[in-house]
């Protein structure tokens, strides 16, 4: 069992918690996953590591309520336990050598990305971070952006904050004024990472991207994460839980990925009510 030290809302759906586990914290670097159980009869979900505290021995994951586990996990209080808290898995980011990023995070994404941010600012790195959000009332971890980043350009949809538009539009403008970053990396919904990609392509720019789907064991064994790389014109199978979750960006074939995202989306609704009307009446 796993003990939630501290919990802290960031917005209505989108939660912060510390979990007691010294063995991850120990190891766990940026990009890396981690794979939790809520309770013993409950399903496997991967949620990234978005912070560590060694002295303490916490690991930091932010977590959006999108499905049934989720919502479960928004109700664990300080002090209560979760049954499995598995990592780190993955590879981390490659940090070494670069010099000069751009970080483009979307939605709670950008709680992935914020890590990523701080190690290579931490590293003496000159860091560009665009952050983007539907609206005002969803921007998370502005502060911590704005601490780790050298520029940092603050979007939402529809204006309601920073600037008007999507990540693309100021990626397009530093690209086209001669920027050179020596990675570009993008972590966010499937559409926005495809369109930063097709930015990106325009001046041959590198870029890196961090692919989450649908994962089960975390060990390759499943199938259940794979994804789809075109090299050389041919299709090339992956596992994100071990091969990723960093992909270079113009490899990813994202049409399939964003077909197979949506496979459980009905079962995961009905498992969504479920959870919410079983706690409507434990609270009734």
């Amino acid at each position: 069992m796993y003990k939630v030290l501290h919990r802290k809302s960031l917005k209505d759906s989108v939660t912060q918690i510390d979990v007691y586990a010294p063995l991850v914290a120990n190891k766990a670097k940026p990009g890396q996953f981690i794979i939790l159980r809520v309770d013993e009869d409950g399903e496997r979900i991967p949620l990234t590591v978005a912070g560590t505290n060694k002295e303490e021995g916490t690991v930091k994951i932010i977590f959006q309520i999108v499905g049934a586990t989720t919502e479960k996990l928004n109700h664990v209080m300080e002090g209560e336990f979760i049954a499995d808290f598995v990592g780190p898995l993955g590879n981390p980011t490659e940090t070494e050598g670069l010099k000069k990023v751009c970080i483009v995070g979307g939605g709670v994404g950008c709680a992935i990305a914020l890590p990523l941010a701080q190690a290579f600012h931490e590293q003496g790195s000159n860091v560009t971070s665009i952050v983007g959000f539907r609206n005002k009332d969803l921007i998370i971890l502005e502060d911590e952006f704005k601490a780790a980043s050298d520029n940092m350009i603050m979007m939402t949809d529809d204006g309601s904050y920073g600037r008007k538009g999507l990540v693309t539009e100021p990626l397009k403008e530093l690209l086209s004024s001669g920027e050179k970053f020596d990675m570009i990396i993008a972590i966010g919904p499937l559409i926005m990472m495809k369109f930063v990609v097709l930015t990106a392509k325009e001046f041959n720019a590198p870029i890196t991207v961090s692919m989450n789907p649908i994962m089960i064991d975390g060990t390759g064994m499943c199938g259940g994460c794979r994804v789809k790389l075109i090299k050389d014109g041919k299709a090339v199978t992956k596992f994100a839980c071990v091969d990723g979750p960093d992909f270079n960006g113009y490899e990813i074939d994202f049409d399939s990925s964003m077909e197979r995202a949506v496979t459980y989306k009905e079962y995961e609704k009905h498992a969504y009510d479920e959870a919410c009307n079983l706690f409507k009446k434990e609270v009734v």
